[in-house]
């Protein structure tokens, strides 16, 4: 066990985990903030994603250990009253379903659009890849993002 003290959402969070603990049962198991979900536990479905500084993150394998100084940010911490650019955009479109890896898709959709204002289809389309929708909204997904960047600018 090992003492942490990671900036999570703008506060300083202190945990005693084992270092090799992913971020994900960080989050959820010691600190109660289960917005972040547990999809597939390998990286692959995007459920678990997070920022780690401006960047979305697979967060059911990264471990505490590796966070360092770097900030995350998880969708409770995205904005304080749902109103981030994507969250609206998400909601306008009406992109939810079952809603399970809505929090996955949102994280990766704002850090492409932090990283890149106005991104074509094909870039909204790679961005977005990684991220599962059981649902298939993936095409109100991409509009969503569309959307959002539109407002943003």
């Amino acid at each position: 066990m090992a003492t942490f003290n990671l900036k999570i959402n703008g506060k300083t969070q202190t945990v005693d985990v084992d270092g090799a603990t992913p971020m994900l049962w960080v989050l959820r198991d010691h600190l109660q903030m289960v917005g972040t979900k547990f999809g597939c536990g390998i990286a692959q479905c995007g459920a678990c994603t997070v920022h780690l500084g401006d960047n979305a993150v697979r967060s059911c394998q990264l471990p505490v250990s590796a966070v360092g100084e770097q900030e995350i940010t998880t969708i409770e911490g995205l904005s304080e009253h749902g109103d981030h650019p994507v969250q609206k955009a998400w909601l306008e479109v009406d992109v939810p379903q079952c809603g399970y890896c809505q929090a996955g898709q949102i994280m990766t959709a704002s850090a492409l659009l932090k990283h890149n204002p106005n991104p074509t289809d094909d870039e909204i389309a790679n961005a977005m890849h990684g991220n599962i929708c059981r649902c298939g909204t993936y095409t109100r997904i991409k509009k969503a993002v569309k959307l959002a960047a539109e407002n943003n600018s």
